[in-house]
């Protein structure tokens, strides 16, 4: 879909600038070799690749001597998700591994995790609970670095599972049915803002989150939603060019053409309805440009 423009008298404004920085959202449970048991469908898929995701954030890195900066943020066992993601990181051939060890907000403010962040050719936010990383880094210098660095910088940007989720905004954070099919039933709040008008959901195939992901997008049609399956993630380049990679499947839902929809008039707890939700299904090696619309402010 071409990038929407800005009405014509303001045509010669200047644009936010295009991120330089590449994102890496995993859906969960990325394949990570040693001999792993593998789900299924995964064992069926002869487009299966152990590691492949991994793999690419390693070659995505710049420099000939990369630092790899680990935040186990969103875990309640920080020191032990830090440790493996350093042996699996060192063991996939990168010898400077540092997790940052981010349990609070004044954690969050230490020059030593500054000046990690500063070096990193990669950042990898890891799995457990995203609202731990939203209001432990939101607002705080680092996540500004973090922001700047993706912005003007080629780094890469990776998060699975909580970690890819807090990658955007809105941010979905809890549900309270299973489908998250009854008006209210999914919470929503600002993410970290990497990617803006966009919700990332995860594991969305194997937890059945599609409906959950409609009522978010039902009530911000203006986004675009993205639902990331396990051992699957996307690569965003640009901050909207989106190319599909692992053994799973990605999920878009599109409610820019929605034509109808009764969430405004229903009670809280009430099911809602939605007519003309555009779904997309996209397989690994598929590119998706994410419609957007210019940046009016950064």
């Amino acid at each position: 879909m071409a990038k929407r423009n800005v009405t014509e008298q303001h045509k010669n404004k200047k644009e936010a600038p295009l991120p330089k920085g590449r994102l890496l959202a995993i859906g969960g449970k990325e394949s990570k070799g040693g001999g792993e048991e593998l789900k299924p469908e995964q064992s069926t898929n002869v487009d299966f690749e152990s590691e492949e995701i991994l793999k690419y954030f390693i070659n995505a890195l710049k420099g000939s001597n990369p630092t790899v900066a680990v935040l186990p943020t969103a875990s309640n066992l920080p020191e032990e998700i830090g440790k493996e993601y350093t042996r699996l990181f060192k063991e996939l051939g990168v010898e400077n591994v540092e997790v940052l060890d981010i349990r609070t907000r004044e954690d969050a403010q230490d020059p030593k995790n500054y000046e990690i962040i500063q070096k990193a050719a990669g950042i990898y936010f890891t799995g457990g609970d995203q609202l731990r990383l939203t209001s432990i880094l939101g607002g705080t210098r680092l996540l500004q670095l973090m922001k700047e660095r993706y912005t003007y910088e080629e780094i890469i940007i990776a998060g699975t599972s909580a970690g890819a989720t807090a990658l955007s905004t809105p941010m979905i954070y809890e549900a309270d049915t299973h489908g998250g099919f009854l008006k209210g039933d999914v919470r929503i709040t600002t993410g970290l803002e990497f990617l803006k008008n966009v919700a990332i959901d995860t594991h969305f195939i194997e937890r059945g989150r599609l409906v959950r992901m409609a009522q978010c997008i039902v009530t911000n049609p203006g986004c675009i939603g993205l639902g990331l399956e396990e051992d699957t993630a996307v690569c965003v380049s640009e901050g909207r060019e989106l190319q599909v990679l692992g053994s799973g499947l990605v999920t878009i839902i599109d409610g820019m053409g929605m034509s109808k929809t009764n969430i405004y008039d229903i009670g809280t707890g009430e099911p809602f309805s939605a007519r003309n939700l555009c779904v997309h299904l996209l397989s690994p090696g598929e590119k998706y440009r994410i419609p957007t619309w210019d940046e009016l402010h950064v």
